[in-house]
C-alpha cells in the first residue's frame, strides 16, 4: 500500500473501467469449459501467495504463518512478493516455502514481473492463487487471467484493512483501490480479516460473489507470560520492578496515530511506556516514553509490559499487536478502529479514536486496578485469544475455506 500505488497506477489505472468488460468476455468464453471441469479433492492443494511485500506487517506475518503451517501438510505453498527484501521472506524460506521476489518498483518492472508471474502460474498449474492487499489482489487476479489457467484455479482475494484515510497516502492508492472495487466481482472469493472491513469495502463498491471474514491466528507459545523475560527486560532498560508499564507496537504511520499515544503520556507521568515499530525512535516522546524502533524480540519485550495499547485512528482490520499484547497475558486498551473490540470483548477497554482525553481515562483506569483485579483481567485476555484467535484455529479457518472453494460448495453467481 505504501510502495506500489504509483506503478501499478501507471500501468493500470487508464484502463481500470475496461478490464471489468475485457476479463467478463473472457470468462464468458470460458464458461462451458469451466462448468465442465470435475471438482478437486479436497485432500490436498497447492495455493500461490501474491504480496506486496514480505517486510514488517500485519498481513505479511499472517501469510508467512499459514503459508508455514501448510507448508508441513500435504500441501504446496508458493509465495510471489511484489517487491524484494523483507524480514519474511528468508523465515519463509527456513520453514520450506518458496518464496519468488519480483521488482515492481518502476512499471516496466511491474510489466515484467505479471508476465512471469503469469508464466508461474501457467507451469505450476496450481488450485488457489492467493491475493494479500489491494496490489496482490490485483496483480493476482491480471496475472491468473493471462496464465490461461482462469477456468481451473480458484481465486481469493485478501482485504486486510478497514477505513483507510486517502488523503494520508499518495493519490496513486485510490486508483488501485478503485480498480479492486470495479474487478470484486471477478474472484471467487474475496476474505478479510474483519467484519468491519468488510463492511468498509462494501460501501467502496466491492460486490464479491462470496465473502469469507477469517481472523488473523496468534502464535500463543511464542506470545505467552514469561516471568524471567520481565525481569530481565526491565533490569535491560532499567525499568522498577513496580512501575506499570504499556506497550504500543506499530510503525511510525498516520494510521497508528502516535501523536495521541504520546499527548495521553505527557499526562500520566506516573506511567511508562515502551514504543516498539519502525522509525519510532525518530519520535519526540515525553520522559515516561522509551522509544525502542523496530525489534526482532517483540514477544520478549511485552513479557516486560503489563498493558498492551493500541491508539489508531483508521484502517486497522485485525490488529496483530493488540492480540499478541493479550496473548502475553496484558490487558488491552484500544480505540474503536476495525476488529479491535472484538478482539478485547470483555477483557479491557476500548475507546473511540483520536480522543486524547478518553485514551488518557482509560489508561489511567487500567493502571488504578488493584493487583487481583489486573490478575483477572491477564488470565481473561490471554484465554481470550487462546480460545479465538489462536494460530490452529485460523489455520483450520483457511483450511476450510480453500476446500469449500475446491470443492465448489460456495454458490459461484
Amino acid at each position: 500500500m505504501r510502495r506500489l500505488a504509483q506503478p501499478l497506477c501507471l500501468l493500470f489505472a487508464p484502463m481500470a473501467d475496461h478490464l471489468e468488460s475485457v476479463i467478463l468476455q473472457a470468462e464468458r468464453g470460458n464458461a462451458v469449459s469451466e462448468a465442465r471441469v470435475p471438482a478437486k479433492p479436497v485432500t490436498g492443494f497447492h495455493v500461490v501467495h501474491v504480496i506486496t511485500d514480505l517486510d514488517v506487517g500485519g498481513a505479511e506475518q499472517t501469510l508467512s504463518q499459514v503459508a508455514a503451517a501448510m507448508a508441513r501438510c500435504p500441501n504446496a505453498a508458493v509465495v510471489v512478493s511484489l517487491l524484494p527484501g523483507g524480514v519474511f521472506a528468508e523465515r519463509l524460506r527456513a520453514d520450506g516455502v518458496e518464496v519468488i521476489e519480483l521488482a515492481f518498483r518502476r512499471p516496466l518492472g511491474a510489466l515484467s514481473g505479471i508476465v512471469r508471474l503469469a508464466r508461474l502460474i501457467a507451469r505450476s498449474k496450481p488450485d488457489i492463487v492467493q491475493g494479500w492487499m489491494y496490489h496482490g489482489d490485483l496483480v493476482a487476479l491480471i496475472a491468473l487471467f493471462l496464465s490461461g489457467r482462469r477456468s481451473r484455479t480458484r481465486l481469493i482475494w485478501g482485504i486486510r484493512c478497514s477505513n483507510i484515510d486517502f488523503k494520508q497516502y499518495e493519490p496513486g492508492l485510490r486508483w488501485v483501490v478503485r480498480a479492486c472495487a470495479l474487478l470484486s466481482r471477478r474472484p471467487d472469493v474475496v476474505t478479510a480479516n474483519s467484519e468491519a472491513g468488510m463492511e468498509v469495502h462494501r460501501a467502496l463498491g466491492y460486490w464479491p460473489r462470496h465473502a469469507v471474514v477469517i481472523d488473523n491466528g496468534i502464535d500463543t507459545d511464542r506470545f505467552c507470560p514469561d516471568a524471567r523475560a520481565r525481569i530481565a527486560v526491565r533490569r535491560e532498560l532499567s525499568i522498577d520492578d513496580n512501575a506499570t508499564v504499556l506497550a504500543l507496537v506499530a510503525r511510525v504511520d498516520a494510521m497508528k496515530d502516535h501523536g495521541s499515544f504520546l499527548a495521553a503520556m505527557a499526562d500520566l507521568p506516573n506511567l511508562q511506556a515502551l514504543l516498539i515499530g519502525g522509525r519510532t525512535e525518530r519520535l519526540a516522546a515525553p520522559p515516561n516514553v522509551r522509544a525502542l524502533g523496530r525489534r526482532s524480540d517483540v514477544a520478549r519485550l511485552l513479557a516486560g509490559c503489563d498493558f498492551i495499547v493500541s491508539s489508531s485512528a483508521f484502517g486497522e482490520g485485525f490488529s496483530n499487536a493488540i492480540a499478541e499484547g493479550m496473548a502475553c497475558g496484558l490487558p488491552a486498551i484500544a480505540t474503536n478502529v476495525g476488529a479491535a473490540r472484538h478482539i478485547i470483548g470483555e477483557t479491557g477497554i476500548v475507546v473511540p479514536p483520536r480522543d486524547v482525553r478518553a485514551l488518557a481515562d482509560g489508561l489511567r483506569r487500567l493502571a488504578a486496578e488493584p493487583a487481583d483485579q489486573r490478575a483477572k483481567r491477564a488470565g481473561q485476555a490471554r484465554a481470550r485469544i487462546i480460545e479465538h484467535f489462536s494460530l490452529p484455529v485460523a489455520v483450520d479457518r483457511w483450511t476450510d475455506c480453500y476446500r469449500s472453494a475446491l470443492a465448489a460448495r460456495f454458490e459461484f453467481t
